[in-house]
């Protein structure tokens, strides 16, 4: 019981990592300690959420574990979006520098060794070239080589400063001592332009990866930047404005016409109509009055109200949604390159390998022994060098996003390409998505089919001065046919009713049924009109003149044209299709109807959403979520693949690792297709460059040497090794004549 109630968990900033394996060392290292009972790192947020017991463990002695391996634990004070965004920033304009400079000295290098080798001292000018690119620029692959040795792992970093290392040092010392193999007659070889230009690659390809992974944190950033920073409170009788973190529980809030919420709480007095789509999905402003409850972040449309604060801080619905994105992205396990888990056991191989090589020539070889033995081991060490690895997931990548985003289809990263096989559900939102998302008129109909073209006109006229959605439905449905500039003699705004206006002698009503119940205008479903209307799935708009029902308009948010015939193909496949929606039950059921959809829920809040990806998840299902609102966007960061709408929200885009740019549910099919095609080919990619090392390691270690006498030259293992490269880029190339209907 004790320790139940010493247990912590908060989150931290890490600094220093590079890859999934550095996130592991530090997951590692952290629960190795006495006291952590857990840690979760989210590489794409760059942070760990660790559980430990504050009387055992402190967070200044987990961040020393940390900074044993090479890594650092930021602690202490809040995060400040705009501080946090300006290191960020920092970060990736180093990197890009470094790249970029690293590319611009390594540039002459590959020309003179290719093409003008033969100018006077061409080896000291490289190596004056050389020396920066591998002592600053790509001093961090040596680091973290050095670090991973340290605690006897390897990874990508070990195989580059293996590869470039050895190619340096070997053109160094022929650089300082060319006699030593002239005499031996063996010509002195460099190996620069490899060195370099290595290096060069595998830092520009990381400023496209710490590029990409800042994005992936962008949800997150957007979401806290929704936060309303001050509040007008009501304290000792006087209206006084301070910072939102500083309203308590039972603070008075005055909420002014246009100002978003700062806090959850209940209407004490006045009423309004409140945008709630950032919560709901539902495009129509929701009427609130005494006694209904308002989320905070969420927009006053029209009138003035005070809230008693309920929820505050961390504990708003906002807040909540924030802690969720956080939570169901560093639920899942890191994306770990099959590049990284094979290194681990090639890295120690190769050089086995080498050693192994260069012990035998120098024991059993041919004259001068230790000059065979130092040659073979710089050559097998030059053709393992990881270059192709490096280039094998990439290029593919750069390649099958650039088809795809030619196609209206964004991939965000490769965690979508293992998981899209697998998929065997879908979770789809209607709202933006099935649906327009934009309310529009369905019909119109007069009652006792009555036509009145003046009366079309006022109502176009008065409707034009109202930013109310289902107005501006009304008004662009009547642009076609009808005039304005009426100006009416009176224009009252019934807030969360309607609007009430005067023009000659007549008193024209334009709203909702309880305005006309207000101004006793008789509402009998007996009216021709009224019976053709669809109450279930629309909203109705009613016209009075002089308390009289003239004109009826039914208002509805559209399936789109493509949807129907999507969510066919996805059933087709062997996709299960579940729709979720904060609507009403009765137009939930009559979408599902109209679409097909075997499997439904309807008045659903983003918790719902998110907890029946889990559900479906928990019996075993693969997930892919389609939304388009902030309120999807936990269920999209939960999901195995979250698909967002292009026109929706910026978080649910930045939640989700596949962007639909023009919303069409017919589009998840060709990024399905695109993601397996992709998939595939950094798979053969990999497959060579691993086989090329299998084929090209023992000859570079000489074992055709007794059979014919064949010894790999150091310069034919670096051409060899580029030859790789060139053939992993161009099966990537193959990608762009690729048609997405295919299989």
């Amino acid at each position: 019981m004790k320790e139940e109630q010493t247990m912590t968990k908060q989150s931290y900033k890490v600094e220093g990592m590079h890859c999934a394996s550095c996130a592991k060392s530090v997951e590692t290292m952290l629960t190795s300690q006495e006291g952590v009972e857990q840690a979760k790192v989210n590489f794409a947020d760059e942070s760990v959420l660790v559980e430990y017991d504050d009387a055992v463990i402190q967070a200044g002695k987990m961040k020393e574990a940390v900074r044993q391996i090479g890594y650092d634990l930021v602690i202490g004070g809040k995060t400040d979006l705009e501080e946090e965004q300006a290191r960020e920033q920092r970060k990736l304009r180093q990197a890009r520098n470094n790249a970029l400079l690293a590319i611009a000295f390594s540039l002459p290098v590959f020309v003179i060794s290719m093409f003008l080798n033969n100018i006077p001292r061409a080896n000291w000018i490289m190596l004056a070239l050389t020396a920066p690119v591998i002592g600053w620029f790509g001093r961090e692959f040596f680091q973290i080589a050095w670090k991973q040795a340290r605690h006897f792992s390897a990874n990508m970093d070990t195989l580059v400063a293996l590869g470039t290392g050895a190619a340096f040092v070997f053109s160094l010392f022929n650089t300082l001592f060319p006699e030593y193999l002239q005499s031996r007659g063996i010509t002195p070889h460099v190996y620069y332009e490899a060195a370099s230009v290595i290096i060069s690659l595998i830092l520009l390809g990381r400023y496209f990866e710490a590029r990409a992974k800042s994005r992936t944190s962008d949800s997150i950033k957007r979401l806290m930047g929704l936060q309303v920073k001050t509040a007008r409170v009501e304290r000792q009788g006087e209206e006084i404005e301070v910072p939102v973190d500083q309203v308590q529980v039972d603070d008075v809030v005055l909420i002014r016409p246009g100002e978003k919420i700062p806090v959850d709480g209940v209407i004490l007095r006045g009423y309004s109509s409140v945008d709630e789509s950032m919560i709901t999905g539902e495009s129509l402003p929701l009427d609130k009055r005494q006694g209904d409850r308002v989320i905070g972040a969420t927009l006053n449309k029209t009138g003035s109200f005070r809230i008693r604060a309920e929820k505050v801080g961390s504990d708003t619905v906002l807040s909540q949604i924030i802690q969720m994105v956080r939570e169901a992205q560093g639920s899942k396990a890191p994306v770990q390159r099959l590049a990284d888990r094979i290194a681990a056991v090639f890295v120690p191989v190769v050089i086995s390998i080498a050693l192994v090589s260069a012990a035998i020539w120098y024991l059993v070889g041919p004259e001068p022994p230790l000059t065979y033995a130092f040659v073979t081991l710089v050559t097998v060490l030059i053709i393992a060098c990881p270059c192709a690895l490096g280039l094998a997931t990439p290029t593919a990548l750069m390649v099958g996003i650039g088809k795809g985003a030619e196609n209206g289809i964004l991939i965000r990263d490769a965690s979508v390409l293992e998981q899209v096989n697998r998929v065997d559900a879908l979770v789809v939102d209607k709202t933006g998505t099935i649906t327009t998302g934009q309310p529009v008129v369905r019909d119109m109909q007069f009652i006792n089919n009555r036509e009145d073209q003046q009366l079309l006109n006022l109502v176009y006229s008065v409707e034009a001065q109202s930013d109310h959605p289902l107005a501006e439905a009304v008004t662009r449905y009547l642009s076609g046919y009808a005039q304005n500039g009426i100006e009416p003699r009176e224009f009252d705004y019934m807030t969360g009713q309607g609007i009430r206006a005067k023009y000659q002698h007549d008193e024209l009503l334009i709203g909702n049924q309880a305005l006309m119940e207000q101004y006793e205008v008789q509402m009998s479903d007996d009216s021709p009109g009224l019976q053709q209307a669809h109450p279930n799935l629309a909203s109705r708009v009613y016209v009075a003149k002089n308390r009289r029902l003239e004109l009826l308009f039914t208002i509805e948010d559209r399936i789109k044209a493509t949807s129907v015939q999507a969510i066919a193909d996805l059933k087709a496949s062997g996709i299960e299709v579940h729709m979720m929606t904060g609507d009403r039950q009765q137009v939930a059921r009559q979408i599902a109807a109209e679409t097909r959809i075997d499997h439904y829920q309807a008045e659903v809040m983003p918790e719902d959403k998110l907890n029946y990806v889990k559900k479906l998840q928990q019996q075993g299902y693969h997930v892919a979520m389609v939304g388009d609102g902030i309120n999807d966007s936990p269920a999209l960061a939960q999901a195995d693949i979250g698909i967002a709408m292009g026109k929706g929200t910026d978080v649910a885009i930045e939640s989700a690792q596949i962007t639909l740019v023009k919303g069409d549910l017919e589009k998840i099919r060709d990024a399905i297709s695109l993601s397996r095609a992709t998939l595939k080919t950094i798979r053969q990619n990999l497959f060579w460059a691993f086989f090329y090392n299998v084929i090209a390691i023992p000859i570079a270690a000489g074992v055709l040497y007794p059979i014919n006498g064949f010894m790999l030259n150091p310069m034919i293992a670096g051409g060899a090794m580029s030859f790789s490269s060139v053939s992993v880029v161009f099966n990537s190339l193959r990608l762009k004549r690729r048609k997405l209907a295919e299989n």
